[in-house]
């Protein structure tokens, strides 16, 4: 089983090849964000669902108290590139709310069940962010 820098890497060479599938029945996709502090290029493997034509994801650390450093990075500049299999675009990233959020949430547990753990641990509202193609 892969893990980031390494994920990303082996995803990139073989253009999903390796890694799309990261376990049985979960998918990845390589989101590439800018860095808020230094500006530069930023990768992430990370678990995702398409829905209506986007790739949809979850922003988890596994349940800890902040999000993930790569949230930040897209909330400041929400234009991303994405990587699914050897599909590789731009996008514009947007935190889902409300009622859609909650939808999302449920396609998205129902890959990885432990996003529902995640959000026992945390007083945070896990984001859920849809990747639309720009």
């Amino acid at each position: 089983m892969l893990f980031g820098d390494e994920h990303v890497r082996r995803y990139e060479e073989t253009d999903g090849e390796v890694g799309h599938e990261w376990k049985e029945g979960v998918p990845t996709l390589v989101l590439t964000t800018k860095g808020r502090k230094t500006g530069q290029e930023r990768k992430f493997a990370l678990i995702y669902q398409e829905v209506d034509g986007n790739p949809v994801i979850v922003a988890s650390k596994g349940g800890a108290p902040n999000h993930p450093g790569w949230y930040f990075n897209l909330v400041e500049t929400p234009e991303v590139g994405v990587q699914v299999k050897a599909d590789k675009f731009t996008a514009r990233a947007r935190t889902a709310e409300g009622e859609e959020r909650a939808k999302l949430w449920e396609k998205l547990a129902a890959v990885w069940p432990d996003y529902n753990e995640y959000a026992k641990k945390t007083d945070r509202e896990i984001p859920v962010v849809v990747l639309e193609r720009v």
